[in-house]
């Protein structure tokens, strides 16, 4: 049994490997993408991006109004002074991400948001590439088909918002981390599907002329200047990076967004939405009965998790400490009622960061075959927000805690 899974799931990933879009489906040596098809229903797709949309509306209504808030209240939600300005630099869109994605548990209680990831989200060439081929190879529709559709337009127009405000966007830049291969086919797979062009250049050749202030790639011996930039590569860590001689060149990049030198993709609105503690302030908002319209309550009520940025938990109900900022499960700790830990991050990167307090969800738990056997894991769904708009949907599977080595699972119609 276990030798027709390996064979058929090498089978089908070699055809997508050797299309060059999706190579990573073996991650550090490990299985990362499985060899099956999830089968789900029409009537589940549609419940998850219906929630995806009316809970995108709440935080777009929101995020816009933070964009205008004292500098208290944007340390308060954990955003690093150095992104201040960047934060407040505000464009004429509707929608606060080009490409976000929201993580859903599917619980007894119903489908509840547990974070949105707006800024950097990854797992786009799954969820909008990889489940196509898997789901024509074992014959099934793929809920997710077209929708490619969503960045292109979602590029285009944030572009547009760009030069509506008076920024320059001849020359067009994707890039992020050189050599690591999700970030770099990810980058490249969005560069193909954003319809304004452009070339990807690694981080690593990225800087700034001080000359004259201007972003810039490096690229046959020489220096080229940069108008807009799409970025794998979180906003905390651009206000933070420095050079080897300790020049703050992630925050002068930064400050080139808000003076109309530099359009920066996701926008700065995307950034604001990343912090968690966000979520924290919307349930404080929910619980007060203010900001919202009650149709807007109703939505808090049915798809958010009780959130606070104090433990409200301890000794009523199990909880999550998560870190504001933090990513794929990194420092994350799950505990019971009595607040004896149930799981726990061993890596610890944001372990310094300000934290929230979530109530706990209760996943799915699901069975699948791997390279390895059976395995037994919690099945974690995202949905994509693009451009404002509910899009392709992709799924993970792992132990308690969703880390950065969680399996991925297509999954399709019959």
């Amino acid at each position: 049994m276990m030798n027709n899974y390996i064979q058929t799931r090498e089978q089908m990933y070699r055809s997508i490997r050797e299309q060059g879009m999706f190579t990573w489906d073996l991650t550090q040596g490990q299985e990362y993408a499985l060899g099956c098809c999830e089968v789900v229903t029409e009537s589940f797709v549609h419940e998850i991006r219906e929630a995806t949309q009316k809970i995108g509306s709440l935080y777009e209504r929101l995020i816009h109004s933070l964009q205008q808030g004292s500098d208290e209240l944007l340390s308060e939600l954990g955003i690093p002074r150095e992104a201040f300005p960047f934060c407040r630099t505000t464009l004429p869109l509707s929608f606060i991400t080009a490409v976000g994605r929201f993580d859903f548990a599917c619980t007894p209680k119903g489908i509840k948001m547990m974070e949105f990831n707006s800024d950097t989200p990854t797992s786009v060439v799954e969820a909008y590439y990889a489940n196509e081929q898997v789901c024509r190879f074992f014959g099934m529709e793929n809920p997710n088909h077209g929708m490619e559709i969503h960045i292109t337009r979602a590029f285009r127009q944030t572009v547009t918002a760009y030069q509506e405000s008076g920024y320059s966007t001849d020359t067009k830049v994707f890039t992020s981390i050189g050599g690591h291969a999700e970030d770099e086919g990810t980058a490249k797979f969005l560069l193909r599907h954003s319809g304004i062009g452009g070339r990807f250049v690694p981080l690593s050749q990225v800087g700034i002329s001080l000359d004259d202030h201007q972003v810039c790639y490096f690229d046959e011996g020489n220096w080229h200047p940069v108008d807009v930039l799409y970025r794998l590569h979180a906003g905390e860590f651009f206000a933070k990076d420095q050079t080897e001689q300790g020049y703050p060149i992630g925050a002068h990049i930064l400050q080139l967004v808000a003076k109309k030198r530099l359009a920066m993709i996701n926008p700065p609105s995307a950034f604001v939405a990343q912090t968690k503690a966000i979520q924290a302030l919307i349930w404080s908002l929910h619980e007060q009965n203010q900001f919202f319209t009650t149709e807007e309550h109703k939505v808090i009520e049915t798809y958010f998790l009780p959130t606070y940025l104090d433990n409200e938990f301890c000794g009523k109900k199990p909880f999550v400490k998560k870190p504001i900022l933090g990513r794929e499960g990194g420092a994350v700790t799950l505990f019971s009622a009595e607040g004896e830990v149930i799981a726990k991050d061993g890596e610890g990167e944001y372990k310094d960061q300000m934290m929230i307090y979530q109530e706990l969800a209760e996943l799915p738990t699901i069975e699948v075959e791997t390279m390895k056997g059976p395995y037994r894991g919690k099945l974690l769904w995202g949905c994509f927000y693009v451009g404002g708009q509910a899009s392709a949907l992709v799924t993970r599977l792992d132990r308690e805690i969703t880390g950065n080595l969680a399996y991925y699972l297509p999954f399709g119609y019959k």
